[in-house]
């Protein structure tokens, strides 16, 4: 299903593209094939679900969003998939995922991510969301410092992030 040249396409766009208006160009003439090509290449890897998606990557804290949580719900496993699907359509909500319990431990299993601009913000969304669901039983994990995963794969503070 993939040769080199999709893999070399993922290698050189894995870590984003230029804002520009020909952002595959560089892709194209390192790998000596038109963008087309490699456009076509990265649509058809999409459709057979390699790549799950092209988007924007912010950097939160400079976007002003320096207050990042996680939020750790208790939901009855009825309820799971309605809460979930509410939480996720917010766009307060970055993440949602569902995880399982260990009982008697910790009995939290849906999680949700959101970056805010200070802890009040953090609370009035979490608030909101609790208020929108009817998810009363939550643990809010506010970030106290950033790591971040280099290309060698060793994980270090980033610089200046402190909570």
């Amino acid at each position: 299903m993939m040769d080199a040249i999709d893999r070399e396409i993922l290698r050189l766009t894995q870590d984003g593209i230029g804002i520009e208006n020909r952002p595959f160009l560089r892709v194209a003439r390192r790998l000596k094939i038109s963008e087309e090509e490699v456009v076509g290449r990265l649509r058809r890897l999409e459709r057979a679900g390699v790549v799950r998606r092209f988007g924007t990557r912010i950097n939160p804290r400079k976007a002003g969003l320096a207050a990042n949580a996680m939020v750790a719900w208790s939901v009855s496993p009825d309820r799971i998939a309605d809460i979930g699907t509410v939480m996720a359509e917010s766009p307060d909500v970055t993440h949602c995922y569902e995880r399982r319990t260990i009982p008697g431990r910790w009995e939290y299993n849906l999680y949700t991510v959101l970056h805010c601009h200070d802890r009040e913000d953090v609370l009035r969304k979490v608030g909101a969301l609790s208020r929108a669901t009817g998810a009363t039983d939550y643990r809010i994990l506010i970030s106290t410092e950033e790591f971040k995963r280099r290309p060698s794969g060793r994980i270090e503070a980033a610089p200046g992030y402190r909570q």
